[in-house]
């Protein structure tokens, strides 16, 4: 099992906002392989931001690269208002070298022009240990 978290900057006062565009589906969860996501919101943050962290769970990797390589993952991430300037939602992260990006739609929070999205950052993690409640040794 892997776990892909995109963790994302946005203005100051908005994080909860932004959270809210991800309980509308956007497909992922039809996607084979994959098995849950998870809306985290950083608390008590000194910096001069919100931050979130999109946590998505899935079988394996590939199960991941078909959903990045879907046309519902294109139609959840087209260019829209709130992408970081010069990149559209769903456009595979400069920094991270990894594919794909955030798993929510966005919709306009900030005046026309205006973006409350500061940048975002995917990483992939390799599950080796879990454990769950009431589960026996």
């Amino acid at each position: 099992m892997i776990v892909v978290v995109n963790t994302i900057k946005v203005k100051k006062g908005h994080g909860e906002s932004v959270a809210q565009r991800f309980q509308n589906s956007k497909g992922v969860e039809l996607t084979p392989g994959f098995v849950r996501m998870e809306v985290l919101f950083t608390e008590d943050m000194e910096e001069d931001y919100d931050e979130l962290k999109v946590c998505t769970h899935w079988a394996d990797k590939s199960s991941f690269e078909g959903w990045v390589n879907s046309d519902s993952f294109r139609q959840a991430h087209a260019k829209r208002a709130g992408a970081p300037e010069g990149q559209s939602q769903g456009e595979r992260p400069k920094d991270s070298g990894q594919n794909g990006q955030g798993h929510g739609q966005s919709h306009q929070a900030a005046p026309q022009g205006e973006s409350v999205m500061l940048g975002s950052k995917m990483t992939v993690h390799t599950v080796l240990v879990s454990r769950t409640l009431n589960q026996e040794e």
